[in-house]
């Protein structure tokens, strides 16, 4: 597969305001573990091959276990994750389907488990995967491309440093 075009070149201001979400969230007090299980189940369901790839890769390196990873797509199904992070992963769900809703006993179980500012957070953790699924599923970004190592260069292209 070959990328359609670099969008982050030709469009680089809306990008930095990503990157700009993305460092508010790398600090809000949200569990990196959990950012990138949310990361990671959006992209699941919106079949994002790039960001899957990304998010499978940093979870690993921040030391998120195979097993958890595998059984992310049926998370109700096993006793691996927090209920804490069922929450979590139950709000993303939601919000990646909005055309289905976000109902009431969603919002609820996740409020149990998030205080209004973590939900806050978490919503807007679950807004930026799906707008970085749109973009790079639109622009065909080939999937494999990505190193841990090199992320750091890469918000620091975009953002103009």
């Amino acid at each position: 597969m070959e990328a359609r075009l670099d969008y982050a070149k030709l469009a680089p201001e809306p990008i930095r305001g990503l990157y700009a979400i993305g460092g508010h969230l790398a600090a809000c007090g949200l569990e990196s573990s959990l950012l990138e299980l949310v990361k990671t189940r959006a992209s699941q369901i919106n079949g994002c091959a790039f960001c899957l790839d990304m998010h499978t890769q940093d979870a690993r390196a921040h030391g998120e276990t195979e097993q958890r990873l595998y059984a992310l797509s049926a998370w109700r199904e096993t006793p691996f994750y927090t209920d804490r992070e069922r929450a979590a992963l139950a709000w993303t769900e939601a919000v990646t389907r909005v055309s289905e809703g976000v109902s009431d006993e969603v919002y609820e179980e996740t409020r149990r488990h998030f205080n209004e500012k973590e939900l806050a957070d978490l919503t807007w953790a679950v807004v930026l995967i799906n707008s970085w699924n749109r973009l790079a599923i639109s622009f065909r970004v080939p999937p494999g491309t990505y190193k841990p190592s090199r992320k750091a260069a890469m918000q620091a292209h975009a953002s103009g440093d």
